[in-house]
């Protein structure tokens, strides 16, 4: 089970609460606490997602846009998550991914890869195939953050405020340009 205690749990709050306060109360943000820990071929953080994509077509009726932020494997199923119709945009942290996720039909959406150079869990040199090859179908940019290690600590400020206005940006058209609205086009490699 996934304890809601797990540092990469908690690690993901301040993310959350940054893309509220960009949504300036006009985007509902929820966090979804995965069923397993880890990735198998029974159940994967990706059934977990389309879980609760479709409680939120329930709950609201027809289906709202939606962006889908994650961190390592919350990252890969962002990823993989993202061919549901309601899903415009995807922000992947250090994701932890492998070579083949970047063969999903993504067109039409937005993809924002944000990669720390130092992580040694998660290579960037995959996350960086695999936004390449999703680039073949999505408008995806990419992000290199100098130093930034898995955890996304250190830097941490730089990872929370590319997620939350990219995602912001992705979803209210009338959102202030910044940075992160600029790669809403894909096609940036961007070192930060």
């Amino acid at each position: 089970m996934v304890s809601p205690t797990q540092l990469s749990v908690v690690r993901m709050i301040p993310v959350a609460r940054r893309v509220a306060r960009a949504g300036r109360r006009r985007l509902a943000v929820y966090r979804l606490l995965n069923s397993t820990r880890g990735w198998d071929t029974r159940h994967t953080p990706v059934d977990d997602a389309h879980w609760a994509l479709d409680r939120l077509r329930d709950r609201w009726g027809s289906p709202l846009p939606v962006g889908l932020v994650g961190h390592s494997l919350g990252g890969r199923a962002a990823i993989l998550g993202a061919d549901r119709p309601e899903v415009r945009s995807v922000v992947a942290m250090n994701p932890w991914v492998q070579p083949s996720d970047g063969s999903i039909d993504l067109s039409g959406r937005s993809v924002l890869v944000v990669h720390g150079t130092n992580d040694r869990i998660a290579l960037p040199s995959r996350s960086w195939a695999v936004a390449q090859r999703l680039a073949a179908t999505a408008a995806v940019s990419y992000v290199r953050v100098a130093g930034g290690k898995h955890a996304m600590l250190r830097r941490h400020g730089t990872f929370d405020r590319l997620a939350a206005d990219f995602a912001a940006a992705s979803l209210l058209p009338d959102h202030p340009a910044g940075r992160a609205a600029t790669l809403l086009g894909g096609g940036r490699v961007v070192e930060v």
